[in-house]
C-alpha cells in the first residue's frame, strides 16, 4: 500500500501538493490521447511559460544539477534531475505515482509538464527534468517512506545517467530503487520499482537482467504498457527478434500515440523495412506536441537518412532536433557523422569535439579517433584512442558492460584476440543481437579466423537489417575465403547502402570491389548467397 506524505517538505516556501496530487492537474493538461489537444500550444508545439525556454538548463542554483554528490542524502537532494526523464526516454522507467486529488486549475509548471511526459510516455524538457528531480529530492528527505517517489528517483538517476553519460549515477539510481522496493515490495504492488530495475539492467547491458525483471512485471501486470519498452530494449540486446516484435505490438495496443510510433519505426528499421521506418517516424515527428518529443522524433529521422546514405537530409534533420531542443546533444553527434560523410571536415572535427564536452559516450570518441585516423593525424587519433580506453575503464568501474564497443576498437586499433574473447563472453551471456554477431565476426576475421568468423557476419547480415558495415564486414570476410562472387555483392551493397557509412573503411570497400574487378564472363564464380 502506497504511503501518503501527510506534509509538505520543510524546505518548501509555501505549502504545496504533493508529487502524488499533481499528477493528476499535469495529465489532464497534457493528455496527449486521441481527441484531446494538450492545453496552451501553437503550432503544435506548447506555449513556453514567460522567461522560460524548456529546452535549456536552468543556470546552476536551486534547480541545476551539479557534479555527482559523495553521500546518497546530497545526491538525493541535487540528482532528482533524472526522475522523468527515466521513464520517459528509457520509455517506461519512469514511475507513474497515482493520483492523490486535483488542485484548482492553473497554467502547470515546470514539474507538472514533467510528470504528464512521464505520463504519456514520452521525454521531457532538461529543464523540466531539473525541476522534477529537484522536488523529488526535497520530497523523499521528508517523506523517506514514500515508495513511488523512490522509485521515480531511482528511474530518475538512470535517466540522468544515460542523458549525462555518467555511469555513476547508475549505483546511486540502484539504492534509490532498493529503497523503494524496501519501503514497499514490487509483490505489493511497487512493479514501477521492478521497471526501474529492468531500465537500470538494460543501462548496464545486462539485457539478461533487463528481461527477468521486466517478465517479472508482466507476469504481476500484463496490461501495463509501461514495462513493455524495457521489455523491447532486453529482447533486442539478446537478439530475440521474435519477442521484441510482439512486445512492440503490445505496446502499440496498450499505448497508442507518439511513443508507439517511435518503438515501431525502429521495429520496421531493425527488420530492414526502410520505407516503412520512414514513414513511421515521420508521422511521429508529426504528432510530436512537446520540443523535448519532437527534437527525439527528428533525431531519429536524421539516423534513418544517415543509414540510408542522404548526409545532407541527416544534417538537416539533425540541425532540425537541435533547434528544437538544444539539449539533444546525441544530434550534435549524428551531425558530426554526417559532416564527415560531407567533406566538411573541419566542421565534424568541431561537433565532434564540442559534443565529447557535452555528452562523453565512448561511441563518439571512437568515432572521433576514427575520423582523425582517416585524416593522417595519427598522433591525435592515438590521443583519443587514450581517452577512448579511459572512458571504457570508467564505465567498467561503474558497472557498465561495454564489451561489444570495446571490442570494436580493439578488433581495429589493438588486440583482435581481446576482441574475440569479450564477444564470446558476450555470446555465452545469450547476448546475440545483430551487433554482437557482425562484430563477433568480424573480430574472429582480424583474428586470422575467417572461416569460424563468416558464420557470425551471415547472421549479423540476415536479420535484415540494411548496415553498410555489416555488408562491408561480411564481403571483406567472403573475399578472403575465395568467394569472390558473394564478396562483390556485399561490397557493392555496403556501398549502395551508405557510401560514405565509414571514414575509415568505406575508401576500403572501394579498394577491396576495385581489386575484384568485374566479374567474369558466364557468371561470377562463385555464386552470391
Amino acid at each position: 500500500m502506497d504511503v501518503m506524505p501527510q506534509q509538505d517538505p520543510e524546505s518548501r516556501r509555501t505549502p504545496g501538493p504533493s508529487p502524488h496530487d499533481r499528477r493528476a492537474r499535469s495529465a489532464a493538461a497534457h493528455d496527449t490521447t486521441p481527441g484531446h489537444e494538450p492545453a496552451a500550444t501553437t503550432g503544435g508545439e506548447p506555449v513556453a511559460t514567460p522567461n522560460e525556454d524548456p529546452s535549456v538548463l536552468p543556470a546552476e542554483g536551486a534547480t541545476a544539477v551539479p557534479p555527482p554528490p559523495t553521500t546518497l542524502r546530497t545526491t538525493l537532494r541535487r540528482a532528482a534531475f533524472g526522475a522523468v526523464a527515466a521513464g520517459v526516454l528509457l520509455a517506461g522507467a519512469l514511475v507513474a505515482v497515482p493520483d492523490r486529488g486535483r488542485d484548482a486549475a492553473k497554467e502547470p509548471g515546470p514539474v507538472e509538464r514533467a510528470e504528464a511526459a512521464a505520463t504519456a510516455g514520452s521525454p521531457a524538457s532538461l529543464s523540466d527534468l531539473t525541476a522534477l528531480i529537484g522536488d523529488r529530492q526535497q520530497w523523499v528527505e521528508s517523506h523517506p517512506q514514500d515508495a513511488p517517489s523512490w522509485a521515480t528517483l531511482g528511474s530518475a538517476y538512470v535517466e540522468w545517467g544515460r542523458r549525462s553519460a555518467d555511469a555513476a549515477y547508475y549505483g546511486r539510481a540502484e539504492e534509490a530503487l532498493k529503497r523503494s522496493l524496501a519501503a514497499q515490495p514490487g509483490e505489493r504492488g511497487n512493479g514501477e520499482a521492478w521497471v526501474g530495475m529492468a531500465a537500470l539492467a538494460n543501462a548496464r547491458q545486462d539485457f539478461l537482467a533487463a528481461k527477468r525483471w521486466g517478465e517479472t512485471v508482466r507476469k504481476q501486470e500484463p496490461r501495463t504498457w509501461r514495462v513493455y519498452p524495457v521489455l523491447i530494449d532486453a529482447y533486442t540486446g539478446l537478439g530475440d527478434r521474435k519477442a521484441a516484435t510482439e512486445a512492440t505490438e503490445k505496446f502499440g495496443e496498450l499505448r497508442k500515440g507518439v511513443p508507439a510510433l517511435a518503438r515501431t519505426a525502429d521495429l520496421y528499421r531493425d527488420q530492414g523495412w526502410r520505407e516503412d521506418a520512414l514513414a513511421t517516424a515521420r508521422e511521429a515527428a508529426d504528432r510530436a506536441t512537446t520540443p523535448a518529443e519532437k527534437a527525439e522524433a527528428l533525431h531519429r529521422l536524421g539516423e534513418l537518412a544517415w543509414e540510408r546514405g542522404e548526409p545532407e537530409e541527416a544534417v538537416a534533420q539533425f540541425d532540425a532536433a537541435l533547434r528544437t531542443d538544444s539539449g539533444h546533444h546525441a544530434s550534435l553527434a549524428g551531425k558530426a557523422r554526417a559532416l564527415a560523410a560531407l567533406d566538411r571536415t573541419d566542421e565534424a572535427l568541431a561537433a565532434y569535439q564540442s559534443v565529447l564536452t557535452k555528452l562523453p559516450r565512448p561511441l563518439y570518441a571512437l568515432e572521433l579517433g576514427e575520423l582523425y585516423a582517416s585524416l593522417g593525424l595519427d598522433g591525435d587519433a592515438r590521443s583519443q584512442y587514450a581517452e577512448l580506453e579511459k572512458m571504457l575503464a570508467q564505465s567498467r568501474a561503474a558497472g557498465v558492460d561495454e564489451s561489444v564497443l570495446r571490442a570494436r576498437y580493439e578488433s581495429e586499433h589493438g588486440d583482435p584476440a581481446v576482441a574475440v574473447e569479450l564477444l564470446r563472453a558476450q555470446w555465452k551471456k545469450q547476448h546475440r543481437s545483430a551487433a554482437v554477431a557482425d562484430a563477433l565476426g568480424w573480430a574472429l576475421h582480424r583474428a586470422g579466423q575467417s572461416e569460424e568468423g563468416l558464420k557470425y557476419a551471415r547472421q549479423a547480415v540476415d536479420t535484415g537489417v540494411r548496415n553498410a558495415s555489416y555488408a562491408y564486414h561480411l564481403g571483406v570476410i567472403e573475399r578472403q575465403l575465395g568467394e569472390h562472387g558473394a564478396a562483390r555483392r556485399h561490397l557493392e551493397e555496403a556501398l549502395r547502402t551508405n557510401p560514405a557509412f565509414s571514414p575509415l573503411d568505406a575508401p576500403k570497400a572501394r579498394e577491396a570491389l576495385e581489386a575484384l574487378g568485374e566479374p567474369p564472363p558466364g557468371g561470377p564464380g562463385a555464386t552470391a548467397r
